[in-house]
């Protein structure tokens, strides 16, 4: 009887002493088939980015993690075709399905849905912040992946400042474009998974009062817009070709179904910032509270236009994604730039971004974006170290820099 109690008991204990388990299923999205022999690595989310446990993925795509504490969060990664794929795994999780998609250099079905070149000025010229939102709806599907996976083509004299881009359903990621031969040509290494991608540059030209634009589109358009405070002027080279409308306070121009090649051209003149007001998407998403603008602007703005078609309407919401992924970025580039009396960009004006938060909110802001950011950061590098962009060398010294700064930004916000 002794000898029956104390077998079991040993085995419970063994079981307590090492932990609990994560099991879930890898399918192939582009098959529809289970994802055998991919490797299955188990993320600790504490004052570091640690892996725990990892495995591959069996002849039926499942897999099983070892998780030595079920009380902080984790992140289950997949490593497909030299692609991550991230699932969220909660305190708690004992189960995480994860899709996955075969890569290829060159695909078919990308298309764009929105160019947005978000404009002000300030002391060192114009400074524009260009977002760009990409549709992966390949058939079946698959991922983009390539030493070029997404070609943008800058105004003459554009200095990079900052790039960011962010995957269907994921956290912007810092991602600088890279420079090709050709001049003013840049490329994101970054996947385009099947879904909606989105990818962003900030960049400042020469500006004397006036610039020209002709926008250059790798991929056809569903719309390209032109947002800037309505101190400034806008002109299109050819009439008719942009739609004005408003949104929270923000002049827009709207060019509508655009192949790949030029854009309609246009000019901007004066000199203008964005208002606070910019970015107040939560009336405009909410449909009440606060101050709104009339409704007696261009193409009605966020009120009800009197019979006049509003050019934003069938991509609004998209808009204001995307203005959110502006505040995303600037609460991260504003966080990582040195301490100042207040957010501004290179040449001391507020940036938009900044201008939309209350100030008692913004270093509590700033600080969730940078954990988020900095994670996403250590996403990017191992998507790089996978792909074999970087030494064993450089990954090892970044990864471990990145990691002492999520230890002391996870230590401040707990203070």
């Amino acid at each position: 009887m002794t000898r029956h109690l104390i077998i079991p008991l040993i085995f419970c204990l063994a079981i307590g002493a090492y932990g609990t388990t994560v099991t879930g299923l890898v399918t192939n999205g582009t098959t529809g088939k289970p994802a055998a022999g991919d490797d299955v690595i188990l993320i600790k989310l504490s004052q570091t980015m640690q892996e725990e446990s990892r495995t591959k993925s069996d002849s039926q795509g499942r897999y099983t993690l070892q998780v030595s504490d079920d009380s902080v969060p984790h992140l289950v990664r997949v490593v497909h075709d030299k692609v991550l794929y991230h699932q969220p795994a909660p305190p708690g999780t004992t189960k995480a399905d994860i899709q996955v998609f075969d890569a290829a250099a060159k695909l078919p079905g990308i298309s764009g849905v929105v160019d947005v070149m978000l404009m002000q000025t300030d002391a060192t010229g114009l400074q524009v912040t260009e977002t760009w939102g990409l549709r992966n709806s390949s058939v079946p599907p698959r991922t983009l992946m390539s030493e070029r996976t997404f070609e943008i083509v800058l105004p003459e004299g554009a200095a990079v400042d900052e790039g960011m881009a962010q995957g269907p359903g994921g956290m912007p990621v810092r991602s600088a474009p890279v420079p090709l031969p050709e001049k003013g040509h840049y490329a994101f290494l970054f996947p385009i998974r099947p879904g909606e991608t989105r990818f962003q540059v900030g960049y400042h030209v020469p500006y004397s009062g006036s610039a020209n634009f002709a926008p250059r589109l790798s991929v056809p358009m569903d719309s390209v817009a032109v947002m800037y405070p309505h101190a400034m002027q806008f002109a299109a080279a050819t009439p008719g070709s942009y739609e004005s409308g408003d949104e929270n306070g923000v002049a827009v121009q709207v060019a509508h179904n655009l192949p790949a090649g030029v854009a309609p051209a246009f000019r901007v003149s004066g000199t203008g910032t964005l208002p606070p007001e910019a970015q107040g998407n939560d009336t405009a998403s909410s449909g009440g509270g606060g101050n709104t603008q009339p409704a007696n602007r261009p193409g009605g703005g966020i009120g009800t236009p009197e019979n006049t078609p509003d050019p934003l309407q069938n991509y609004r919401w998209y808009i204001v994604a995307l203005v959110g992924l502006v505040l995303a970025a600037g609460a991260f580039w504003v966080t990582n730039r040195a301490p100042a009396t207040a957010p501004a960009t290179a040449g001391g004006a507020p940036t938009a971004a900044a201008a939309s938060v209350p100030a008692a909110a913004r270093p509590v802001d700033r600080r969730a974006a940078l954990l988020e950011a900095l994670k996403e950061e250590l996403f990017q590098l191992e998507t790089e170290r996978v792909q074999k962009k970087i030494s064993a060398e450089e990954y090892e010294k970044a990864k471990s820099a990145l990691q002492q700064t999520l230890s002391r930004a996870i230590a401040r916000k707990n203070s």
